[in-house]
């Protein structure tokens, strides 16, 4: 697969995927901006090199319309203060008026494109919008790991049309995820949390074969104690799912499950909250944290590690005290200056973001289903799409374009 290191830059448009995908306040002021950082060395990177730099990314879910409070605006003021340069916003992101603006641009300028999603054909990966996108630029570069997953026009569809390599950020999260994933360091430990089993199933069942020690909280490990009868009165799991739960056998040496947990009744009732074993939780009460027992039990495994991967906070962190739990993991982690420290998703980013744990962890990827699927043994398409047209010498169709 090709890199930034592989490509002559000077003079040429580069049309660089990005994840400007960011949390924002309630008037549209971004929340946390550490995607818009973890991509800005690609952007320097290409300034040194003389590139004349196109920048696309989607934002939020406009479901195909143009969406006022989803307009890329914010993303541009930040990109402006952390370049120190101007990075004009483009009013849309393909049509006549946008080709002209890039013909226009200059080597070491950077144009941003409006939100991706503003048109249905992005997600439906069209063929036509693909190609308005590709017309823009003589080079692509995909440095957005977080959406690599998703079989979009600007991640599938644009590296048939132009030469296509990885950027900086997304070359690092391949590197980092696949020594976890194809030649960790041991003992490896993987910490499974969040609240959807679906979603975190088939990474289980790679750790069962990959890790050492795989501990399992938040609500993940709920559906395997339902199936095996020792927590009852419980929605059943998704039918799609209980086929491979009863596959998993609960006295596999590296299963680690909570002992013990703070329950509390639907919706915190006021007043109500106690410690529990897990054999002892009453049918009307609900799981909202693992208890220090369990904190105890895990901190032990994880003094041990010489790699610690962990996706999916352990309870119910945005409300004390059912942050415990996760902060007492966070802080064992921390703790094990020995080991190599990969964490990663939406929720478990936003809670290191939120107690100042991110920056002592050696990677906090920046994708949460991408992630989750890499770490599977899936392969990306976004990843796949740059490997192809590496393998095939180049891109294997050319939509009409304008010359730079």
């Amino acid at each position: 697969m090709k890199t930034l290191r592989d490509f002559d830059f000077k003079n040429k448009k580069v049309l660089v995927r990005c994840d400007f995908n960011v949390p924002l306040g309630k008037i549209g002021e971004i929340t946390d901006d550490f995607r818009i950082q973890q991509t800005i060395p690609t952007i320097r990177y290409l300034i040194e090199k003389g590139a004349k730099i196109i920048l696309m990314s989607h934002l939020g879910e406009p479901g195909g319309r143009a969406v006022e409070n989803l307009k890329l605006t914010p993303i541009q003021n930040k990109l402006k203060d952390l370049l120190k340069l101007q990075v004009p916003k483009a009013g849309d992101c393909i049509g006549r008026k946008i080709e002209e603006q890039t013909q226009k641009m200059k080597p070491g300028e950077v144009f941003l494109l409006e939100n991706l999603r503003f048109h249905k054909g992005e997600e439906e990966a069209d063929l036509n919008f693909t190609k308005e996108l590709a017309k823009l630029g003589q080079i692509y570069i995909n440095d957005a790991f977080g959406v690599c997953h998703r079989r979009h026009a600007s991640i599938v569809g644009v590296p048939k049309y132009l030469p296509s390599g990885a950027g900086l950020l997304l070359e690092k999260e391949i590197n980092v995820l696949s020594k976890v994933l194809k030649n960790p360091s041991r003992p490896l430990v993987a910490i499974i949390g969040g609240v959807k089993f679906s979603s975190k199933i088939k990474v289980i069942e790679q750790f069962l074969k990959t890790a050492d020690h795989l501990l399992l909280g938040g609500r993940i490990f709920e559906p395997l104690l339902q199936i095996k009868g020792i927590l009852v009165g419980r929605p059943w799991p998704e039918e799609k799912v209980i086929g491979q739960i009863q596959k998993i056998n609960l006295t596999n040496p590296k299963i680690h499950l909570p002992v013990d947990s703070l329950v509390c009744l639907p919706n915190l009732e006021e007043g109500y909250s106690r410690k529990a074993g897990i054999g002892s939780i009453r049918k009307e009460e609900e799981i909202f944290d693992i208890g220090p027992e369990t904190v105890k039990l895990f901190t032990d495994l994880i003094k041990t590690a010489k790699m610690i991967i962990w996706s999916g906070p352990l309870g119910n962190f945005e409300r004390a005290p059912f942050d415990a739990g996760s902060k007492g993991i966070a802080e064992a982690i921390v703790r094990n200056h020995g080991a190599f420290k990969v964490a990663g998703g939406g929720d478990t980013d936003a809670f290191l973001a939120k107690y100042n744990f991110r920056d002592k962890f050696d990677h906090v990827s920046t994708g949460g289903g991408a992630m989750l699927e890499f770490l599977s043994g899936e392969k990306l398409p976004g990843i796949e799409a740059i490997r192809s047209a590496s393998c095939l010498g180049g891109p294997q169709n050319s939509p009409p374009r304008n010359s730079a």
